[in-house]
């Protein structure tokens, strides 16, 4: 997206598909009808215990139903994009497939779905350790189960479970999710989408009546860094929707067992995997009649140029993906996983919500992150171009080239959050130092920045406590060099612009904590609350709203587990 420019809602449109009849006559399986499945997988799906997983693409694999499944919330914006009516939610046998259950489905969809296979690096370094087998031959979609393929209004959309049960990639865990999670990965891939960041999407949220399981979790107000009780959770299946599901840490699965020799089809699977991808992802972007090799290397370059951009929204929205491993990181270049995550409040480079993350996957690392993430596809993918030297080059050359790219996305965000035209590194350097040794509010600040006040007073909503003289000074003298740099323009367009880019809403978790809290007691009021209030988190809304949701975090969040900080235990 343009960083000058919000997304505008879906127009309405009288939604063609109605029953669920119609819904599975869109399937289409193009991963489980071009790509290769695992060998010793049975052919009914029922593989459901931890084991290695040597070969193939993917593992067909039935999900687990969830028990008296009940409705909890959809996406009335993406099944108006897709053309759905909003009763589909509430059918019999749409609830029946998307909680778990494919005896529902008929043909040409199928009653089995699949799980994939990936490695894990971090940072460039590839692991296996937590592999139970010790040989990364175990590590993959462990509770995702991929249940639908189709293509939709002309594109195509894959349909992932998640907590749909064990695969055979589940290291021996129960392959489930908890309401808890799964609002929170709901709400947020809606919200992501609303704020114009490249994201999956939510299609629906269902909950189990009467099925629980127990995950460690943070007591009434602690302030313990992990959990410190075991907590009953009703368990929840949620559907998140992508053109792919596909990986870096996909391909680097297969670049590992080409370069081992891991099996006679090897090789080819790695090319094949490469192929599916450019297909499903870059379809539209690179020209199918151009040679394979040349096609790697546009693939390259867009990838870059997604990833990048990406991280660049991240960034200018205050998201952090707490664990941004290659396995966590979309071949397709959009935000793919939401555990663990949260939004930055108090502005801290070095934000990370997750207690396992450290400084690695902090706020402000996360190019970082996306560069080592984007060293590894191209270490995957290099091998396919061997017998290619001019392409191998221009290949190299795009991978050289990560580094200014993204440095240049995020100097153009940045300067579009200010409201300038060009980045100018003296203001930017001295803004972060002001901001950081002054605890300001990251949403609220750069929202009243785009009224375009000419004295800092008007910034003080943004401030978490009081200032010195000192540092009103040192503001004020801040905020008039940058009057200075936006005066020749139209102000009035300048101010629309930035609030454009500035989002008004933003995602606070003691916010959200109260919507999941209830949601378990059978209570889903405040779910489609924030639904409706973060679907529009760039416009001016009620004073209500205003008031409840465009406020500092309270001191008593500050230090608070599952709200301040939170494992990924879900």
């Amino acid at each position: 997206m343009s960083y000058l420019s919000k997304p505008s809602p879906e127009a309405s449109a009288e939604p063609c598909v109605t029953t669920f009849d119609e819904f599975v006559r869109l399937a289409d399986y193009s991963l489980m009808d071009t790509l290769n499945a695992d060998p010793d997988a049975t052919v009914d799906g029922d593989d459901h215990r931890a084991r290695q997983v040597f070969s193939g693409h993917f593992v067909p694999v039935t999900p687990t139903p969830l028990a008296e499944p009940e409705y909890v919330a959809h996406s009335r914006t993406f099944f108006n994009e897709l053309g759905l009516s909003d009763e589909l939610a509430l059918n019999e046998k749409f609830r029946q497939v998307f909680s778990g259950d494919l005896s529902a489905a008929h043909e040409p969809m199928r009653q089995v779905g699949w799980a994939t296979g990936y490695a894990l690096s971090i940072y460039g370094t590839e692991y296996i350790r937590n592999c139970p087998f010790g040989t990364g031959n175990g590590y993959g979609d462990g509770r995702a189960i991929s249940v639908f393929e189709g293509i939709i209004n002309g594109q195509r959309w894959e349909m992932q479970l998640k907590g749909g049960g064990p695969t055979p990639y589940c290291r021996g865990a129960d392959g489930r999710a908890v309401l808890r999670s799964s609002v929170r990965e709901f709400l947020a891939q809606d919200y992501m989408h609303a704020l114009g960041v490249p994201t999956s999407r939510s299609l629906t949220l269902y909950v189990s009546k009467s099925e629980t399981v127990t995950r460690p979790w943070y007591s009434q107000d602690s302030c313990s860094t992990e959990p410190d009780v075991l907590v009953d959770n009703p368990v929840a299946i949620s559907t998140r929707v992508a053109p792919s599901f596909l990986r870096v840490g996909q391909l680097e699965l297969f670049a590992r067992r080409a370069r081992n020799n891991a099996h006679p089809k090897a090789s080819e699977e790695l090319r094949m995997i490469v192929s599916h991808l450019i297909e499903r992802e870059y379809q539209s972007d690179i020209d199918q009649t151009l040679g394979f090799a040349d096609q790697l290397v546009e693939l390259a370059k867009h990838f870059r140029q997604r990833l990048t951009s990406l991280v660049a929204n991240w960034l200018r929205v205050g998201y952090c993906q707490g664990n941004f491993n290659s396995d966590n990181c979309a071949a397709g270049g959009f935000t793919l996983d939401y555990e663990p995550f949260g939004f930055c409040e108090i502005f801290d480079p070095w934000f990370q919500p997750w207690t396992g993350g450290g400084e690695h996957f902090a706020f402000f690392n996360q190019p970082r992150a996306a560069e080592a993430n984007y060293y590894m596809f191209w270490k995957a993918v290099r091998p396919l171009l061997a017998e290619d030297a001019d392409e191998l080059e221009q290949f190299d050359q795009v991978g050289r080239g990560f580094s200014e790219a993204i440095q240049q996305q995020i100097q153009k965000m940045w300067a579009a959050k200010l409201g300038l035209t060009e980045f100018n590194p003296e203001l930017f350097q001295e803004l972060m130092q002001l901001m950081t040794h002054s605890d300001v509010d990251y949403t609220i600040f750069f929202r009243e920045l785009s009224h375009i006040p000419d004295d800092v007073s008007a910034l003080k909503k943004s401030f978490y406590g009081k200032t010195s003289q000192q540092f009103e000074d040192q503001w004020q003298a801040w905020l008039k060099s940058w009057r200075d740099l936006i005066n020749d323009g139209n102000l009035a367009e300048i101010s629309t612009k930035m609030k454009q880019t500035n989002p008004k809403y933003i995602w606070r978790e003691w916010l959200i904590v109260p919507a999941y809290q209830q949601a378990m007691q059978g209570d889903y009021t405040l779910v489609k609350e924030l639904q409706a209030v973060l679907s529009y988190p760039y416009d001016e809304q009620s004073q209500d709203v205003e008031d409840k949701y465009y406020r500092l975090r309270p001191s008593a969040f500050s230090d608070v587990g599952g709200v301040s900080h939170y494992s990924c235990s879900s």
